[in-house]
Parts: structure tokens; sequence; C-alpha cells
């Protein structure tokens, strides 16, 4: 009884110092370049565990469908879902999971593995973080290129370069 008691203080302890979230509401992640902008309106996440004291204990996982791209024009948003660039049929998810994260000067940044196309890699992903009460903000800002994730042709006339915006507000849960 007396190692299960031990047990129970130590599951307590660790949980009551990792910071687990949930999704909340108002979350909008925005992409923008030259030829097209928008933003993807479904956005999910099974494990958002951020602890600013103890950062190796956090762990960010989101996953955006593909399906959800909205250009504010229905014919770009079809070519968009298509073979010919997202391919969504084939590829539905945009996922990001982290491996790490590093407080720098201007506050955090994520490393893990975007996935997008099929294609996985290393990214690097500069955030803020602010907290009030049980709710808090994280607020990132970073560039991909397409062709990196084979999305759509090269020299196509539509830019590289892709800038994104994501505002993802979180509930401790």
């Amino acid at each position: 009884m007396k190692g299960f008691s031990l047990l129970l203080i130590l599951f307590v302890a660790f949980s009551a110092r990792s910071q687990q979230y949930k999704l909340s509401n108002g979350y909008k992640i925005a992409f923008t370049n030259p030829d097209a902008s928008g933003s993807f309106d479904e956005l999910t996440s099974t494990s958002i565990v951020f602890d600013e004291k103890k950062l190796s204990n956090s762990k960010l996982y989101f996953k955006i469908a593909v399906s959800s791209i909205n250009t504010g024009n229905g014919l770009m948003n079809k070519h968009a879902r298509g073979e010919e660039w997202f391919n969504a049929e084939k590829y539905p998810y945009i996922e990001f999971t982290s491996n790490r994260i590093e407080k720098t000067n201007d506050g955090y940044k994520a490393i893990g593995k975007l996935q997008m196309h099929g294609v996985s890699k290393e990214v690097s992903i500069p955030f803020s973080f602010s907290k009030n009460g049980n709710n808090g903000t994280f607020n990132a800002k970073f560039s991909v290129d397409r062709s990196d994730y084979q999305i759509g042709k090269k020299n196509s006339g539509v830019a590289e370069t892709i800038k994104i915006s994501a505002i993802i507000p979180v509930t401790k849960k």
C-alpha cells in the first residue's frame, strides 16, 4: 500500500507540473503569398503540453485539415485541394509534431516535424505564449517553401514562399 501511495503522489506531482491544454474557439491559421492568401479553418490537437518553467516537459501536436482551405474563392479552393496542389484526397492533413521546445530572446521556438503533401521535414517555428489565468494563446509567424513539400509545380508562376501566421487560443485541462 505504501508503494501505491508513493506512485500516486508522484503521478499527481508530475501532472500538476505538466501544463496540459486543449484548443479553444477562435483559432486562426492564415497563409499569404503574392498570389494567394486565405486560411485553414479546421485545426485539431491531441497533445498540447507547455510548461514555461520546464520546457523539456513540453510537447505540441497540431493537425490541419487540408480540405478546410479557404481563399475566399470557391474555384481557387477547389483548385488548391486538387491533385496539382495540395491533393487533399491523398494527403488530407498537414501535421506538426514538436521534438523539443527552446527559449529564445523573443519567446520560444518549437523544433519538430512538419508534414505536408506526404513530405516530412524538420522545421523550427518561432512563437510566443501569453497566459491569462487558465487560458493562453500561442502566436506564431514563419514561412515555408511550397516546393520543399512538392506542392504545385516549380516555376508555375506562383510564389514559392508562403508566410504562415497562427493564433491558437488554449484552455488548461
